[in-house]
């Protein structure tokens, strides 16, 4: 059975979800069990301890990271979406394939999260990952020649062809 989050338990666990991402804990608003997926999670994660662990390497790329709201939260039912941007410094590595930057990013996104009695138990993270790795200095910006070449290369069928 569905449920509507009144107004303030809504913006509460938006704040809750929010604060975990900079170092709080995902135990005070998620499920046990809960699934999450974004993209650059490798596979699904699953359970508090692999969600914390994931936040805990976007912190270490990004120490001075805050997370921070673009628009209320919206609900309809056990249905959440979370809109947000994140600021930070790149000052540690991505991985074992991006090293350190020292550059400033602030990326839009929203988490679309799923809830069993109140808390997430499935969430969701949508964000561009071309924006991303161009504010990192990894890709080309976009409208660019450098964007151009860059599909062209990738085959999306940019080549000009010569005049009939």
């Amino acid at each position: 059975m569905s449920v509507e989050l009144e107004r303030g338990a809504l913006d509460e666990l938006a704040v809750r979800w929010r604060a975990a991402w900079q170092g709080a804990g995902f135990e005070g608003c998620c499920t046990p069990d809960v699934s999450y997926e974004d993209p650059v999670a490798v596979d699904p994660l699953r359970g508090v301890d692999a969600l914390d662990r994931h936040a805990a390497q976007l912190r270490g790329a990004f120490p001075d990271l805050r997370v921070e709201a673009t628009a209320p939260p919206l609900a309809r039912g056990e249905h959440v979406c979370v809109p947000w941007r994140a600021l930070g410094t790149h000052r540690g590595d991505i991985g074992s394939v991006v090293p350190a930057s020292d550059r400033f990013v602030s990326l839009h996104g929203l988490h679309y999260l799923e809830l069993s009695d109140g808390q997430v138990r499935r969430a969701r993270g949508f964000f561009d990952l071309y924006d991303a790795a161009t504010q990192l200095g990894l890709l080309p910006a976009r409208g660019g020649m450098g964007e151009t070449v860059l599909l062209m290369l990738r085959g999306f069928g940019l080549r000009r062809r010569p005049p009939a």
